[in-house]
């Protein structure tokens, strides 16, 4: 048996959200400026062993059973695609909240397919790997390669990766999941923007101008929904140093955007201590 092979699953993070209509088929398309944060869930991939999961962490208990997973549920749908696959037993270490608007899952099968794919030889850009990703869920193609872009569709168009600014943030989850199908409901597609993405900046003060004329259209769905994040959005607005606030996907996860990581830091500090039931972190998002 080798040693463990590790991957991060970082948070994904909707700068913007724009829903551009719903199909026939009952899913709506969409249009999202997404960045990835340097906090996240590690996974880690024991080669030879028995396929399993096993799952710990601070929101472990909150993932349900571990047969439903959505990292287990990766390993099927590339198994599908690559007769053979070697698997092992998996290691999902939960840090971040679930429900959330950031990506959780989506991030920790994104990572999964990683992981089986240095345990099986597989190229990194192989075409199999981005199908099974597909197949898993509408996220996880644009975690399997965590770097900024823009996705349209339902989620499987994806640009070409973006170079944007380093943005120091603070990430806040008030400890109530959303389920997104829940937020659609309370969605009307009069409500979304008509405003689509253009070229985006490559600088600090010209990407905050640019996020303050492209919100997320989801916002008044979700706090219909959960009436915590309007408070969270208030808290975060009442931030010194804070230079934007908002929510994340369907939420329940907010952010707010400052100029430095010292404020990001400071920031959160006075919000744990403040809030002590909220998950609360600072980071870079990129």
């Amino acid at each position: 048996m080798t040693a463990p092979l590790v991957e991060q699953a970082p948070a994904k993070i909707n700068l913007t959200l724009r829903i551009v209509g719903r199909r026939a088929d009952g899913y709506h398309e969409l249009e999202s400026l997404v960045v990835f944060a340097d906090v996240g869930d590690t996974l880690s991939l024991t080669p030879g062993a028995a396929l399993g999961l096993d799952i710990t962490g601070p929101n472990a208990g909150a993932c349900g059973p571990a047969a439903g997973n959505l990292v287990l549920k990766a390993f099927a749908k590339l198994h599908e695609q690559v007769p053979g696959l070697k698997a092992g037993h998996f290691l999902l270490e939960k840090k971040l909240p679930v429900a959330a608007g950031i990506g959780g899952g989506s991030s920790d099968a994104a990572a999964a397919l990683r992981l089986l794919a240095r345990a099986n030889g597989l190229l990194a850009d192989d075409p199999r790997l981005l199908a099974a990703a597909a197949q898993v869920g509408a996220d996880v193609p644009v975690c399997l390669d965590p770097r900024a872009r823009i996705m349209r569709g339902i989620g499987e168009q994806l640009s070409e990766p973006l170079w944007l600014p380093e943005l120091p943030a603070v990430l806040v989850n008030p400890g109530v999941p959303l389920v997104t199908r829940d937020v659609f409901a309370k969605f009307s597609l009069a409500q979304a923007s008509k405003k689509p993405l253009t070229q985006v900046p490559g600088r600090f003060a010209e990407m905050l101008g640019f996020l303050e004329a492209h919100g997320n259209d989801l916002t008044d769905a979700a706090i219909a929904c959960e009436p915590a994040v309007a408070a969270v959005l208030e808290r975060l607005r009442a931030l010194p140093a804070m230079r934007l606030a908002r929510m994340s996907g369907s939420g329940s996860t907010c952010f707010a955007l400052f100029d430095s990581a010292e404020a990001a830091v400071s920031a959160a500090h006075s919000l744990t201590a403040e809030q002590p039931g909220w998950w609360v972190a600072a980071t870079t998002l990129g």
